[in-house]
């Protein structure tokens, strides 16, 4: 609360006690309560004031939904893009590109490139150069 933790917050009220004094304090401890019942009805109001204009039910809102730090724009146009289907395809592209493509287009499609066994990654030894192809643009 406010960055204060317990023990910070007990010497406060220890402070304030002796400073205020036993005499008034009474009437500033009654003022607290009544600035906390105040800042409780304004809230109940507001949400009150929400749920009669907006038609929401902020109890019922699930903001973990709603949080911006989620979307993936890559993921929210691909799903707007392809069908549920397809989706499953693109995201196998990624494991296997000549089949997952084949699939989306259709064994049948001529478009439909063969289906290639996928070569299996080689590791470079310590200092060996990656081949490099001079005619490639």
């Amino acid at each position: 609360m406010f960055g204060i933790n317990t023990p910070e917050l007990i010497v406060i009220a220890i402070v304030a006690v002796l400073v205020i004094g036993p005499t008034r304090l009474p009437g500033y401890v009654e003022k607290l309560k009544n600035l906390i019942r105040e800042v409780r009805r304004m809230a109940s109001g507001a949400r009150e004031t929400i749920r009669e204009e907006a038609g929401l039910d902020i109890d019922t809102i699930d903001w973990k939904k709603l949080d911006p730090r989620q979307y993936d724009p890559r993921r929210i146009i691909r799903e707007a893009l392809l069908d549920d289907e397809d989706v499953a395809a693109f995201d196998s592209l990624k494991t296997a590109p000549g089949a997952a493509l084949a699939s989306m287009l259709g064994k049948d499609s001529p478009e439909a490139p063969p289906v290639v066994a996928e070569t299996p990654l080689v590791r470079l030894a310590e200092g060996q150069r990656a081949p490099f192809d001079h005619e490639a643009t």
